[in-house]
Formats: structure tokens, C-alpha cells, sequence
């Protein structure tokens, strides 16, 4: 028996499967079609994960879970956490010497594949002046403009470390901005692991089954309003029973983490204008989709401009990055310009931007984003079309670059069958 896998880089979020060869590929390709000759059998008997399950005890004793991210402890889909050695394209190597297709995508900074090249011999050049500096550098100023010019939304710009630490900051500043405290988030919607947001999360919080966090305090999460996703009725009713309270919505403007999920037709404008009429902010945290959906991100596709915007992931090449911008005027609240503080030792280092640079410089290239939406629709109905021909109930979709949960499931649902 022998199979044949379609494979694209950098297209979603999703899982891994395993390849025959061993050899890390002489140059990147942004598509490609590995052909598996042998037997499934035989793949069967040489594929063994014994050196991952050594660290995987070892790590156990070392950090909380083994891991640092609970997603990498595989608890959401089973199976034995694999540790891996290296990375190119869409191809990764673990330490037992096994190849796999990579639907992950490092959870989505990767939308241009592993290690490609080009960013790569940027970061040498950098990193040949120094890694951090402690002070302001031109770096930062470029990537700012890039963004700038990108994201409809955004005039002025912060870098921070991380998403998370980006839907930290813009919370402290729609609530200084608008002198309110109460803010509404949508069920299943992640902003990452502050307090205010873990209340009805969803990503890992999701897949360990713990609705909330222990350890959060309730008064941190008492000015937290949750509303189902695409209920605009009950969007109103918040802002009815709370006039005058609501500082901000956050949402993400199409749902990635607690399935693939679509705003409905006005969706987004009605909540815009409701925003307006109540006199607080609205915010996409574009922390997944942005510059995936289109280079201004999921705004730019979907025509609709909140007042504030949470980065992450792409724009950071692979290196840790997150950043919250909007208009000025909101901007200019942010110290040292303004009374609200929020400060990073790493934040806007020249790796990161760097990277951040090199990456958005390849998504500007024209066709980019017809090309994503072609090769991860392929991905996405072929996914379906191999669970529906095994059985299984599946579902799935894609906007551009943007997937998730039929993908999330592939490691499971195609090695077991």
C-alpha cells in the first residue's frame, strides 16, 4: 500500500503528519508533494517516538506539565508530546529522526514556512550588532511604518512581547481612554492568559476542559461582560443593563480558538455601531488573524475599522513579538506620552523586528493572498474529503490563510485511520 500527502507552508493551524524521509530539504519551496513509497506497514514498524518519550519524562520533573504551553502536552487530541529538533518550509524533524508535514505553523507566526532563508541571513546580519540594546533603534521605526501603512486602524503603534501582553496593555488603555472599567468579550474568544480574559476562553483553556482559571481573583474578572459569539441581542442587553460602564469590546473578528468561526453578515458593523452609540472602544484582537486574511488583516477584509488592534504572531517572523496600536489620540494616552504605563525590557529588540520586517516585506508581494487562499482551500477540502471517505463527522472552512479546527484534528483523525 503507499500514499501520497499534499503538503503547503505556512497556510494554518492544525497538526502534523509523518514523512518518510530524513534529510532537511537543500532549499525552501512554498509547495510541494511528497510521495510515500513505502508501505504503510513498514512505516508503521520504523516509526518510533522513544527519544521523545525520554525527554518528555525527563521534562516532566523540570517544568509544570513538561511543557511550557499546555497545547504541547497534546492532551486536546492524545497521543505521545513529540519533541522536535529542527525545522524548514513546512517540514519538521523530531529528535528520533522522523520527518512530518507541519500544519501548525508554531501556532501561526510561520505563514511563510520554517527558517526561510531569507529571513534567516537578516537575523545573522542583526545579530552581528548585538541581540538587545536597552535603547531605541531604527528597526523599530521601520517595522512601525510597515504596520502603520498596513492596518487600517492603526496611526500609532507600541511593540511588546507577546499577545497576551498586547491585550494586556490595550485593556489598560480603553479603560483609561474612556475613564470606564467594564469591557465585553465573547465566549470562546482567547486573549491570551491575563486575569480580565479567562473568563469563557477559549483556546488551551479550552482544550483542558477548566472554563476559568483557578487562582484568578474575582474582582479582576467582576468588570468582565461575555456574550455568545454573532449575538448581537445580547450584545445590546449588556449595554443596556450597564449604561455608562462599558469601556470597550474585544473581539476576534473571525473566531480561531474554539473552532473556525465566521462572523454573520453585519456582524461586525452592527457591533461597531453599537460601540459608537455607547461611547466605548471597539478592538479586534488580530493577534491570529492579522496580516493573514489580508495584509491590513481581517479589518482590511472585512471593511469594518475598529478603534484599537492587538498583533502578534506574523509580525514577528517567529521571534517573540506581539503590539497594540489605533488613532493618536487614543495612542498618545500611552507613557511616556501619556498617564498610562506599560513598559518591556525585550520589547521592540532588532531580532524581532527584523524578522517582523523580512516577513511582512514577502506578504506585500503581489498575489500573496490569492495564492494563500488557493493552497489552503486545497489543504482544508482535502482534509474533509479524507475524513468524510473514513467516516468520520467533520467540518471545516477557510478565510485566505486563516483555518483551524478541521486542521487541529488531522494528526488524529488520518494516522489512526
Amino acid at each position: 500500500m503507499a500514499a501520497s500527502i499534499n503538503g503547503v507552508g505556512g497556510v494554518g493551524f492544525g497538526g502534523l503528519t509523518c514523512s518518510t524521509k530524513t534529510a532537511l530539504p537543500s532549499s525552501r519551496s512554498s509547495s510541494f508533494r511528497v510521495q510515500m513509497s513505502v508501505p504503510v506497514e513498514d512505516k508503521k514498524r520504523n516509526y518510533t517516538l522513544q527519544k521523545s518519550q525520554e525527554a518528555f519524562n525527563a521534562a516532566l520533573n523540570l517544568m509544570p506539565g513538561g511543557v511550557n504551553s499546555p497545547v504541547r502536552a497534546f492532551k486536546s487530541v492524545g497521543g505521545q508530546p513529540i519533541f522536535m529538533d529542527s525545522v524548514k518550509g513546512s517540514h519538521m524533524w523530531d529528535i528520533d529522526g522522523n520527518e512530518y508535514i507541519d500544519y501548525v505553523g508554531s501556532w501561526g507566526p510561520a505563514i511563510i514556512g520554517h527558517a526561510d532563508d531569507e529571513v534567516l541571513e537578516a537575523l545573522a546580519e542583526t545579530m552581528k550588532k548585538g541581540t538587545s540594546f536597552g535603547s531605541p533603534c531604527l528597526l523599530e521605526s521601520v517595522l512601525a511604518e510597515m504596520v502603520i501603512s498596513a492596518v487600517p486602524s492603526i496611526e500609532m503603534v507600541r511593540f511588546v512581547n507577546s499577545g497576551t501582553e498586547a491585550c494586556m496593555g490595550v485593556l489598560r488603555l480603553a479603560r483609561t481612554f474612556t475613564g470606564r472599567e467594564k469591557i465585553i468579550k465573547f465566549e470562546g474568544c482567547y486573549h491570551g492568559h491575563a486575569d480580565p480574559f479567562l473568563v469563557k476562553a477559549g483556546s488551551g483553556v479550552a482544550t483542558l476542559g477548566l472554563p476559568d482559571s483557578p487562582g484568578v481573583p474575582k474582582a479582576t474578572t467582576s468588570g468582565t461582560l461575555t456574550a455568545p459569539y454573532n449575538d448581537i441581542a445580547a450584545v445590546e442587553s449588556l449595554f443596556n443593563s450597564n449604561k455608562g460602564e462599558i469601556a470597550a469590546i474585544i473581539l476576534e473578528p473571525a473566531v480561531g480558538n474554539s473552532g473556525f468561526i465566521t462572523p454573520k453578515p453585519d456582524f461586525l458593523e452592527a457591533i461597531h455601531h453599537l460601540t459608537k452609540e455607547n461611547g466605548a472602544l471597539l478592538i479586534f484582537d488580530e493577534v491570529m488573524t492579522g496580516f493573514r486574511l489580508s495584509y491590513g488583516g481581517a479589518q482590511e477584509y472585512f471593511g469594518i475599522t475598529p478603534d484599537l488592534t492587538t498583533l502578534g504572531k506574523v509580525i514577528g517572523g517567529g521571534l517573540p513579538v506581539g503590539a497594540y496600536g489605533g488613532g493618536r489620540e487614543i495612542m498618545e494616552m500611552v507613557a511616556p506620552a501619556g498617564p498610562m504605563y506599560q513598559a518591556g525590557t525585550l520589547s521592540g529588540n532588532p531580532l524581532a523586528m527584523t524578522a517582523g520586517i523580512q516577513t511582512l516585506k514577502r506578504l506585500k508581494a503581489p498575489g500573496t493572498y490569492e495564492y494563500l487562499d488557493r493552497i489552503t482551500g486545497e489543504l482544508v477540502q482535502g482534509i474533509l474529503n479524507a475524513g468524510k471517505k473514513t467516516g468520520h463527522a467533520i467540518c471545516g472552512g477557510h478565510i485566505r490563510g486563516f483555518t483551524k479546527e478541521c486542521c487541529v484534528k488531522v494528526f488524529t483523525l488520518l494516522l489512526h485511520n
